[in-house]
């Protein structure tokens, strides 16, 4: 079996280098390749960094939506229990005008009255009766001012109707008069 020639430097070294000079070639094939190399890995850093802020993009936008339907949940039946008001309103009023002798008809009424404020509290309506509190213009509205007596300045002194809150946003204020000195 031959063996093969040995290889001259000729051979060994990279193409188009054969006419540099030897040392001065390599620094400028590293310099080139180092160019490359650099601008890969911050192109690669800028991509990185694209692609983490587009997961927190998307991870904000998740909880956005979930809590966009999360309230969307809660207040759903906000108009029904609003359709519901007038209907509490006008049992509690016939209940004052039923009197005590009335008992079968002020029975019922109240048995009435009790199963829909549960239905109502179930769904989130809480009732604002302020009497004797302070003035809360987030949930009273004055109808007017009296002088106040033994009420204090600014104090609840009757209410003609009460206030709805439905959890925690108000539904409809409470109408009240309000002690002034």
């Amino acid at each position: 079996m031959e063996t093969p020639p040995a290889m001259t430097t000729e051979q060994t070294m990279p193409p188009g280098a054969e006419a540099a000079s030897g040392d001065g070639a390599v620094k400028d094939c590293c310099a080139a390749l180092q160019g490359q190399l650099d601008t890969a890995t911050a192109e690669l850093a800028q991509l990185r960094e694209d692609v983490l802020r587009e997961r927190a993009d998307l991870e904000n936008q998740r909880r956005r939506v979930a809590r966009d339907i999360d309230t969307a949940r809660k207040f759903a039946n906000e108009r029904l229990l609003g359709d519901l008001l007038p209907v509490i309103d006008s049992l509690e009023a016939g209940l004052g005008q039923a009197g005590d002798n009335a008992g079968a008809l002020r029975e019922g009424m109240e048995l009435t009255l009790r199963q829909l404020l549960k239905v109502a509290s179930d769904n989130g309506l809480v009732p604002v009766d302020p009497k004797g509190q302070p003035f809360n213009p987030e949930h009273h509205q004055a109808m007017s001012m009296v002088p106040g007596g033994e009420t204090p300045d600014n104090h609840v002194v009757q209410v003609y109707q009460k206030g709805w809150l439905l959890n925690d946003r108000l539904l409809r204020p409470a109408l009240v008069v309000v002690a002034q000195s």
